[in-house]
């Protein structure tokens, strides 16, 4: 496997990128050029919405192709086009062969919650401490348990009282409504608009040996003792009156994937349903908590 790589200004990414796709290209990723410099820029986006710009002021772009051949091509065709002025070609090197899936768990380790509750992939043992385990591989779908934002939900799930109906929405890999499970709830949804993140939910939920209602978003019905979304602040936002309306009285709403300085925003949000207070914080990231 044979690697190419290109420096581009910002205004040429999409068509460079969409052209080495164009090329047979088997991946095409984009990188801030000036990374771990002062003169770095932070791109972030939020889920389902395009990002604010296609790349940075200098990036660079890298490419795989099958072998050397296909690559000394591509470039030689993308140095003939004229909107690859600006554009520079940098080299074409040879992919040295890795053991990806052993790379791959070198980097997942089991993640702490508390002392007794720990999230531990399938090629590791759980510690010795550990009581309440969820078995989890990285996969397409958030959720892991290594993001603050998840291990504080986790971190509340656990510290509460046994809730009997919960619904997690925008579940991801599923890990917030197996934690739910782990920790006594007796009737646990979890909805997603991604298909993928269903299908891992359901597989997650079967590694676990527990029982989920897992679905697209419709499938939740009717009030839950505990409401927990763990997205962004712009769908929480959009979100607020249809996740207050899945409450029950009495019940509980968690929200995460909050930055600090977005709480005044989403307390804003919510005031016409409920009282937010910020209940964790790490990191940078808050989790938000109402009662009703």
């Amino acid at each position: 496997m044979f690697e190419l790589s290109l420096m581009c200004p910002e205004d040429r990414v999409a068509q460079v990128s969409d052209a080495l796709e164009a090329l047979d290209a088997l991946s095409v990723s984009v990188e801030d050029a000036d990374a771990q410099t002062d003169a770095e820029q932070a791109l972030f986006g939020e889920p389902g919405m395009p990002p604010p710009k296609a790349g940075w002021q200098r990036s660079r772009i890298t490419s795989l192709f099958e072998d050397e051949a296909s690559a000394q091509e591509a470039a030689k065709l993308l140095r003939a086009q004229e909107f690859f002025l600006g554009c520079e070609f940098l080299a074409v090197t040879a992919v040295a062969e890795q053991d990806w899936v052993r790379l791959t768990q070198s980097q997942f380790g089991p993640v702490e919650i508390t002392p007794e509750f720990w999230v531990v992939p399938t090629w590791h043992d759980p510690p010795t401490a550990a009581v309440y385990v969820i078995r989890l591989d990285p996969g397409l779908a958030f959720g892991t348990g290594t993001h603050p934002t998840t291990r504080m939900c986790l971190r509340w799930i656990a510290s509460q009282p046994e809730f009997g109906t919960v619904l997690d929405y925008g579940c991801g890999s599923g890990i917030l409504a197996i934690g739910a499970a782990k920790f006594g709830a007796r009737h646990v949804v979890a909805v997603d608009i991604d298909e993928a993140a269903v299908r891992a939910t359901e597989l997650n939920a079967a590694a676990n040996g527990v029982h989920l209602l897992v679905g697209p978003p419709d499938s939740a019905q009717g009030a839950y003792g505990l409401v927990v979304a763990n997205i962004l602040a712009t769908p929480l936002k959009v979100l607020a009156p249809l996740l207050c309306s899945y409450v029950a009285r009495p019940g509980s709403l968690v929200l995460a994937g909050i930055l600090e300085r977005q709480a005044e925003e989403l307390i804003q949000a919510y005031r016409p349903y409920c009282t937010l207070g910020i209940s964790d914080r790490e990191e940078g990231w808050i989790l938000m908590t109402a009662s009703f």
